[in-house]
């Protein structure tokens, strides 16, 4: 069983919301499940997964200026603030701390809810830690 966890981080990297989603599908369907809860920002910092027009644009809809780098297969590159890019590890960072709970870490749970339980459960510590 493989799943794939989205995450919503604030700019202290403290998880915010999550989406899970089966392993073998496309970021496209977590950023499109989280698009519409997306808190009040003035930027989002994304990894490559997430580069879609279509993402981009209804980020600029809701007046957040997206910071994804292009896809290598993209034709076009796409300008964004490396400098501000570099600030995505408090992400990898918020993922490094979930993992310290072994329960997460291991995936011991088989059922996708009770898993995303235990996420909620260990998010909810880490956030006022």
């Amino acid at each position: 069983m493989n799943t794939k966890l989205h995450a919503v981080t604030d700019a202290r990297g403290r998880p915010i919301r999550f989406f899970m989603t089966a392993g073998q599908v496309s970021d496209y369907t977590g950023a499109r499940a989280l698009l519409s809860s997306l808190p009040n920002a003035d930027w989002l910092l994304g990894d490559r997964g997430y580069d879609a027009d279509w993402f981009r644009e209804a980020l600029v809809d809701k007046k957040i200026t997206p910071c994804i780098p292009g896809r290598k297969s993209r034709d076009t590159p796409v300008k964004y603030d490396k400098r501000r890019y570099r600030k995505r590890n408090r992400i990898e960072i918020m993922f490094g701390r979930l993992k310290d709970w072994r329960r997460v870490a291991t995936r011991y749970d088989r059922s996708p809810k009770v898993f995303l339980s235990a996420i909620a459960l260990a998010a909810t510590v880490i956030f006022w830690l």
